[in-house]
Formats: C-alpha cells, sequence, structure tokens
C-alpha cells in the first residue's frame, strides 16, 4: 500500500494534469469558433466552384474534353491524398481519417492498383509511413493555420503527376466538420473532376455563350478546383480538430476529477486508518503502565 506522502504526490500529479487539460480545453474551444467560421465560409465557394464545372462539363464530350474533367480512361496507377492534422490529443480525429486511408489503400492493393500517396498533416505521415513509407512521393504540414500557399503546393504537385502520366485517379481524404460532435472522414474523387453530385447552375431558361469556349474556361478551372477542394479540406480538417480536441479535453479533465475524488477518499481512509493505530498504541501503552 502506497504511504501517505506518495499518495498526496500523486493527488498533486492529477491536480497539476488537470489544470493541463482544462487550459487546453480552453484554448480549443476558443480557437473551435474562427476555425468553424472558416470552414463554413469556404464551402459556398467550393460548391459553387463544383456547380459551374457541372455546368460547363454537360455540354463537353469527346476528344475536346479537358484530361482533368474526363481522366486518362484508366484507373490502375492511383493517387490518395490523406489530410490530417499535425498535433494529436484530439480522441480519435486523426486515427479515424487513417484508418478509412489504410481501408482504400488497402482494397485498391488488393485489385492489382498502383497507389502512391501524398500526405498533408504530421499524423498522416507518421502513421502511414510505418506501412506504406516507400509509396508516399510527398509530405505537407497542415500548420496551425491553413494556408492557401501550401494547397497550392499540393494542387501543382498533382497537377505535374498528372501531366507526366504517373497517375491516372486522384482521390482526397479528409474529416469533414458536421457539428461540435460529429466528425465525418469524407472521400472525395479529385481526377477525373465528380460532376455528378454537384447540382447545376440554374440559368432560369437563359442561354450563355461562353468566350472563350467552355473547353478553354475548363481548361483553367479543374486545375483552380484541385486548390479549392485540397484548401477546403484543409479547412474542414482544422475545425474538426479543434472541436474533437475540445470534447477530449472535457473528458480528460473530468476523468481526472473523478480520479482526484478517488484518490483523495482513499488517502482520507488510510489517514485514519494510521490516526486510528496510532492511538491504539498510545492506549495500550498507558494501560501497560
Amino acid at each position: 500500500m502506497a504511504s501517505l506522502k506518495e499518495m498526496r504526490n500523486r493527488i498533486g500529479s492529477v491536480k497539476a494534469t488537470q489544470k493541463i487539460t482544462k487550459a487546453m480545453q480552453m484554448v480549443a474551444a476558443a480557437k473551435l469558433r474562427r476555425a468553424q467560421d472558416n470552414a463554413q465560409n469556404a464551402r459556398p465557394y467550393a460548391d459553387r466552384m463544383a456547380s459551374v464545372i457541372a455546368n460547363l462539363a454537360a455540354g463537353v464530350s469527346g476528344d475536346g474534353a479537358p484530361k482533368l474533367l474526363v481522366g486518362t480512361g484508366s484507373d490502375v496507377r492511383q493517387l490518395v491524398i490523406v489530410a490530417t492534422s499535425d498535433r494529436g490529443l484530439a480522441g480519435g480525429f486523426n486515427s479515424s481519417i487513417v484508418r478509412m486511408a489504410r481501408e482504400r489503400i488497402n482494397r485498391l492493393l488488393a485489385e492489382g492498383r498502383d497507389v502512391r500517396l501524398i500526405t498533408i498533416g504530421k499524423k498522416a505521415r507518421e502513421q502511414l509511413r510505418r506501412q506504406y513509407g516507400n509509396r508516399i512521393v510527398e509530405s505537407y504540414e497542415a500548420g496551425g493555420n491553413p494556408s492557401l500557399a501550401t494547397a497550392q503546393d499540393v494542387a501543382a504537385k498533382v497537377a505535374a503527376l498528372f501531366e507526366a502520366g504517373e497517375i491516372d485517379v486522384v482521390s482526397l481524404l479528409f474529416s469533414r466538420f458536421k457539428s461540435v460532435v460529429v466528425q465525418t472522414p469524407t472521400f472525395v474523387q479529385l481526377i477525373p473532376a465528380q460532376v455528378a453530385g454537384a447540382e447545376p447552375v440554374d440559368l432560369k431558361g437563359a442561354g450563355y455563350e461562353y468566350e472563350p469556349d467552355a473547353e478553354g474556361i475548363l481548361e483553367t478551372l479543374l486545375p483552380r478546383n484541385l486548390t479549392v477542394q485540397v484548401f477546403s479540406a484543409m479547412l474542414e480538417n482544422q475545425a474538426g480538430f479543434y472541436a474533437a480536441q475540445m470534447a477530449a479535453m472535457d473528458n480528460a479533465t473530468r476523468n481526472a476529477g473523478d480520479m482526484i475524488a478517488s484518490l483523495t477518499l482513499q488517502y482520507n481512509r488510510s489517514r485514519q486508518a494510521q490516526i486510528t493505530k496510532e492511538l491504539i498504541e498510545i492506549i495500550s501503552g498507558a494501560e501497560a503502565l
């Protein structure tokens, strides 16, 4: 059985940990509001971009269609972009994304596909390089605040690999922010661009003539759409990370409180037993005299 001094030290240690988790919870709550606003403000732009591309793609077909829209006609060489956060202490936030990535990678490998990876965020790189280190072609840090420059670098790397004929299909895995308590791992295909699920722009019966033609506009929009989708995913991840961290630190603070209460009760019982033992010894000694 631990001594009273050891128990006091342990109670003090748990109280110090509780202060840290409480502070981290408050910091995450303060940063969540701004991250949530950034993620929600980026959604209309990304959705509108997808709608414009869907509207243009409806009138484009054949050999004149951009390769980013229709792909190469093959799906053998797959590139998977996995986006997480740089830091942990957020419950299962990062592990849920990596778990989904592993399931997809293993399924593609089982189907005989050649899989390559780009990671965004230290946690994705650390967890995936143990098993797929030779398949990672590039790694980027998510940073404290998602940067458009980082998204542009990722999009430029993807476009370069595609133009060089090294990849056929590109998919993006990240966590979509639903609410403070719900963050959903999400899969999005970037190349060939998915336009089936996008809502076309309502022209209200009007006819539009494009200058230059639709193919020319798509040639400009599709590379930009890569940047928009990656940047939107990074913003969604940041909001989800702070929400998950706030919940995780709240649970840790509650658990620390329960542990403090249990240790304090155990300490008081041990102290009372020691006092009782000392009184018995004193009384027994007095009676012996």
